[in-house]
């Protein structure tokens, strides 16, 4: 049976913009007033986190949003008081809204004498109190496995491919979807089934990490409009050789989608002089001001998605349904049009 109490949002310092934007949209499929509960996330002078709760949470159903991204020590600290302020209030559920879900790269050992730092994340997000996570396109399917809490793990697949079908739609024969490495092979093929495209791979060798030596094009791409999908865009350096790679193979135009824009360091300016003609990103990463002049770096919103989720979870319905066009396509309706 549905929930008696509603859901209640709580948003830490890492991402308000989608905190609010999530709080809208729910207001709308709620037909109700949805907004952040009044708290304060704030630091002493020696950058101690500290949290205060203003409104009463006893027996709530608790959603606290905030991503793990830059600075990712100081948002999870923010993230696990706030669950403990939560938790010694007596709320009845707590659940980790997590949009870009930091560690994950760190997710086996790779090397001796290495950490699982995403599974020591989980560890500390069960421990703080936290009941179930919602969270988008893990960087590993795995980390899932690292919790012995409920996970949903979104995807950002089926809103990539409404944004295709609709910027894309005069051109869907010419397209051809690009994994950036053997490991991604997976998520591109299905953003590449659910669009009705080929699929090529650029196979790289690293000499030493975040350096690659040599990139190659498996599959013709002559004549295509390639699109590279991938979950992180950290630095950039690599998906820019890679668009510079397929340019070099034939291919008329590179776009990309990438889920968690990090873009740190050089990123933003790689990206501008690169030969993409577009880096699409989702908004699971507060974009810095650098990421909205960028002439060439488009935002998709997630809070549509987030938000149903959310509601799914609270009222106890499928949030595997919104993998499927037919129950997200309604709700991005007016954002995207694809016939």
């Amino acid at each position: 049976m549905p929930a008696m109490t509603e859901p209640k949002l709580i948003a830490g310092n890492a991402n308000r913009l989608l905190a609010n934007a999530i709080a809208r949209r729910m207001s709308m499929h709620r037909g109700m007033n949805v907004a952040p509960v009044d708290a304060r996330v704030e630091r002493f002078n020696d950058q101690e986190i500290f949290v205060e709760v203003f409104e009463n949470v006893r027996g709530e159903d608790m959603y606290i949003i905030q991503s793990t991204s830059n600075p990712a020590n100081d948002n999870l600290m923010e993230l696990l008081i706030m669950t403990d302020a939560l938790r010694r209030s007596s709320a009845a559920r707590i659940t980790a809204v997590i949009p870009y879900f930091g560690y994950a790269r760190q997710d086996r050992r790779a090397k001796a004498r290495t950490p699982i730092s995403a599974k020591l994340v989980a560890n500390l997000l069960t421990e703080a109190g936290v009941d179930r996570v919602l969270t988008l396109d893990l960087h590993a399917a795995q980390i899932q496995g690292f919790f012995d809490i409920p996970v949903d793990n979104l995807y950002a697949a089926p809103v990539f491919s409404l944004d295709i079908k609709h910027h894309f739609r005069d051109r869907m024969s010419d397209l051809m979807v690009i994994s950036p490495d053997v490991g991604g092979v997976a998520r591109a093929r299905e953003l590449a089934q659910r669009i009705g495209a080929p699929l090529a791979i650029v196979d790289k060798r690293r000499e030493k990490a975040g350096e690659v030596a040599e990139m190659t094009v498996i599959g013709d791409v002559s004549g295509k409009t390639c699109i590279i999908v991938d979950d992180i865009c950290d630095t950039a350096g690599t998906l820019c050789k890679a668009a510079q790679v397929l340019t070099d193979n034939g291919a008329t135009e590179v776009h990309a989608y990438i889920t968690h824009g990090v873009l740190s360091g050089p990123a933003i300016e790689r990206v501008e002089k690169s030969v993409m003609k577009s880096l699409v990103i989702t908004d699971s990463i507060e974009p810095s001001e650098a990421v909205k002049k960028a002439s060439n770096i488009r935002l998709v919103p997630t809070a549509p998605m987030f938000a149903q989720a959310i509601l799914n979870i609270w009222n106890g319905t499928s949030v595997s349904s919104l993998f499927e066009l037919d129950t997200l396509g309604p709700i991005y309706e007016g954002l995207y049009q694809t016939d």
